[in-house]
């Protein structure tokens, strides 16, 4: 049986948790889905608006790991202390099915990588071939992680290494065919491409960008693990610096060795795609060879997330008591069990979607965009109060600053996400609600204040209109 001590982890090692959950499947997806979006121009605007946002929201992040120690698995636990019990509910709730969703574009993603050489057989990812594939991969992983976190922990940070090598070839790669003329004439747009306005060509990057910092938060969802807490907020800082550096790159340089046309023109992933414009097919090959290992490890890096959340929210009776169980190796064994049933399930329903590829991703972004409003908003909640600031009371107002930036910019990321995200989110929001009474009833609490009433009966509302857009078919997937 582990101990408490074996379970310690190192600045190094949380470092390695964000950089490993933060570089998965997106980085590889940048460059095909920018170029169908935005020239250079418009996708240096994009990372500096998404670079400030998730740079606030990391600031935030590492801010509350300092001023507010005595709260665990960081992300909902925030949005309960500030917001009330079904807010954080609804954050740890969010923040699981986000997390369950993007396993799911994990193994899309791996079938279409597949399917670049198969084709008859992975085609997109969502053929019955692809989707058998994926549900023995899922499976695989769930009963090597029942057998202890460590290990898995400890493979995470191989796969970490490994994964980083080849984006660090495809950068040195595209630097050495760099080409300044053609990357002039893609700067406002390129050849070819639809013309549309420059906040339009911003805002079909935006929940992309929020889909590759997912993880920011991964040494939060760690820290009772951390064996100082201010290894916490450092290790977010440091691995947000390390990969939006090697995303930023991803993303440019590719406009400097082919037209913006043919860039958006590539199959996914689209890196590898990129890669083979500039400099021939062994770039395809080493980038999916990447991306495989890429993927298999930070889908291992989100299973334990998805399994620490409902272990953590049950733990702090948010969730209903079943999923707090642990087996001998002190693995939330309920939780990786749920988990994995309903990544299953989505798994299986991508053979009826027409573009599991960017649904599944836009999908992921959105629904963790809950959880990240409602941390900005504890972020402003506790510098205006001066919680945790009684020794450093120079400090509330920037951090408040920060807060507020985070709360416009999770905002701004609504609106760009577009109503039938939202919508979607909502329906899968209702019947989750299940757990939330499964939980108050264990407890023999009250359900609802007013407030949250009011709360629940706009989910139900925004949930029951999406449900009629899917049966009606004026939302499509």
């Amino acid at each position: 049986m582990a101990t408490e001590t074996t379970q310690k982890f190192s600045l190094f090692a949380l470092t390695g948790m964000v950089v490993g959950s933060m570089v998965g499947a997106g980085i590889f997806n940048l460059p095909g889905r920018f170029a169908s979006a935005t020239g250079p121009f418009g996708a240096i605007i994009a990372w500096l608006i998404a670079g400030t946002g998730m740079y606030m929201l990391a600031r935030v992040f590492q801010a509350l790991a300092e001023k507010k120690p005595d709260i665990d698995s960081g992300v909902f636990a925030y949005a309960k202390a500030g917001f009330g019990d079904y807010m954080g509910f609804l954050s740890a709730f969010g923040y699981w099915l986000g997390s369950c969703l993007g396993n799911v574009f994990y193994w899309v993603l791996i079938g279409s990588t597949l399917g670049r050489f198969f084709p008859e057989v992975f085609g997109d990812g969502s053929t019955l071939t692809a989707i058998v594939v994926s549900l023995v991969g899922i499976w695989s992983f769930h009963f090597m992680i029942l057998r202890g976190v460590e290990q898995a922990t400890f493979i995470n940070t191989v796969v970490t290494i490994a994964k980083i090598v080849p984006l660090i070839i495809a950068i040195i790669a595209f630097v050495v065919v760099f080409n300044y003329s053609q990357f002039a004439e893609n700067f406002f747009g390129g050849v070819g491409m639809y013309e549309k306005s420059l906040v339009a060509q911003v805002r079909d990057t935006m929940l992309i960008t929020v889909f590759v910092f997912l993880g920011i938060e991964g040494a939060s969802v760690y820290s009772r693990f951390a064996k100082k807490r201010s290894d916490v907020g450092s290790a977010t800082i440091l691995g947000f610096v390390a990969v939006t550096g090697l995303m930023v790159a991803v993303t440019l340089l590719p406009y400097a060795t082919a037209p913006r046309i043919d860039i958006a023109g590539v199959q996914n992933p689209s890196l590898a795609g990129a890669l083979e414009l500039a400099v021939g097919h062994w770039g395809a090959v080493m980038i999916s060879i990447g991306v495989l290992v890429s993927v298999l490890g930070a889908y291992l890096a989100w299973s334990l997330i998805c399994a620490e959340v409902l272990f953590a929210a049950a733990n702090s009776r948010d969730m209903p008591r079943i999923f707090a169980a642990q087996n001998r190796n002190r693995v939330p064994a309920n939780a990786l069990w749920l988990t994995n049933i309903v990544v299953s399930l989505f798994v299986i329903s991508t053979y009826w979607s027409r573009d599991a590829f960017n649904f599944m991703l836009d999908m992921t972004s959105v629904t963790a965009l809950l959880p990240y409003l409602l941390v900005a908003g504890y972020g402003v909640l506790i510098a205006r109060r001066g919680e945790g600031y009684e020794t450093t009371p120079q400090e509330r107002g920037r951090d408040q600053i920060f807060a507020w930036i985070a709360v416009v910019y999770t905002l701004f990321m609504f609106v760009a996400a577009g109503l039938k995200y939202v919508l979607l989110v909502a329906v899968l929001f209702v019947p989750g609600t299940i757990l939330y009474f499964w939980a108050r009833r264990e407890q023999n609490a009250q359900i609802f204040t007013p407030v949250e009433l009011v709360i629940f009966a706009v989910t139900v509302v925004a949930g029951a209109i999406g449900t009629y857009g899917l049966l009606t078919g004026t939302i499509t997937h």
